[in-house]
């Protein structure tokens, strides 16, 4: 099966009056599985151009992508105000009742599965189980040098720090991207709940981490405290490059077992 091509985005609104993108793919009455897409990319890129969304259509699954308010074609404020993890939980929340979706499954890589942590914990009754890829404990945010990202933005400074850097060159390898409005996003989220043992979501969730991850044995950690967790460690791949694991993709799909399965 060739991968569907993406679809124009269907835009929903925040209450906030955030606009955010969307992206239909499958047969509306087959169970649906939200995906939420990592820091600095959108939501084609992450599961569209992967073969996330060929691969779950194929499954017999219809799929809603988001592009995270910063992000691909939603708004991206510039205020780190405009940007919480109350604010993005809110926005999943937003799409699902514009879709009109009682129960989903949740995909989410990086950013976006601290956004599905936190998602399943206030509607455990909307999101029915979660593969969270890429996501540690605490908060990874701290290490970003916000100063040498405006710097660089305002002035061209070169950046010295090496994980700034290269969120920047991730960043900047999308078109699209607004570094202003990401920068905001690192500023407005440090310092918000972070994924915990005591925060921890009680669906069923599928934890997968790159083995070549720094951060891998502190999401393993984060499985072990978690009920009703399982644990994928990704063959051969860093926490940029995990998304576009075939052995991932199949992982995700075992875990989510035939659409409409308890």
């Amino acid at each position: 099966m060739h991968t569907p091509p993406a679809p124009p985005a269907r835009t929903v609104i925040s209450p906030d009056n955030v606009q955010i993108a969307t992206y239909e793919f499958g047969d509306p009455d087959a169970p649906t599985v939200l995906a939420v897409h990592g820091f600095a990319s959108s939501a084609l890129a992450n599961f569209h151009a992967t073969g996330w969304v060929r691969d779950l259509v194929r499954e017999g699954y219809h799929v809603i992508a988001i592009d995270q308010r910063g992000h691909g074609q939603s708004d991206k404020p510039h205020a780190p105000a405009g940007y919480t993890m109350d604010l993005l939980v809110t926005d999943v929340l937003t799409v699902l009742d514009t879709f009109m979706l009682d129960e989903v499954d949740f995909v989410g890589y990086s950013l976006g599965a601290r956004v599905g942590w936190h998602a399943a914990r206030f509607m455990p009754t909307r999101i029915n189980r979660a593969v969270l890829g890429g996501i540690p404990d605490g908060d990874p945010l701290t290490r970003f040098r916000v100063d040498q990202a405006q710097a660089f933005v305002r002035d061209g400074v070169p950046v010295t720090d090496a994980i700034t850097s290269a969120y920047l060159q991730m960043a900047a390898a999308f078109r699209n991207n607004d570094l202003d409005a990401l920068i905001a996003l690192v500023e407005g989220m440090r310092g918000g709940p972070q994924p915990h043992a005591e925060n921890a979501p009680t669906q069923r969730v599928l934890f997968a981490t790159g083995s070549e991850d720094k951060i891998l044995a502190a999401s393993k950690a984060l499985a072990e405290a978690t009920p009703n967790a399982s644990f994928f460690e990704i063959p051969g791949r860093n926490h940029f490059n995990a998304p576009t694991s075939r052995a991932f993709r199949d992982a995700a799909i075992e875990f989510l077992g035939l659409p409409g399965s308890d």
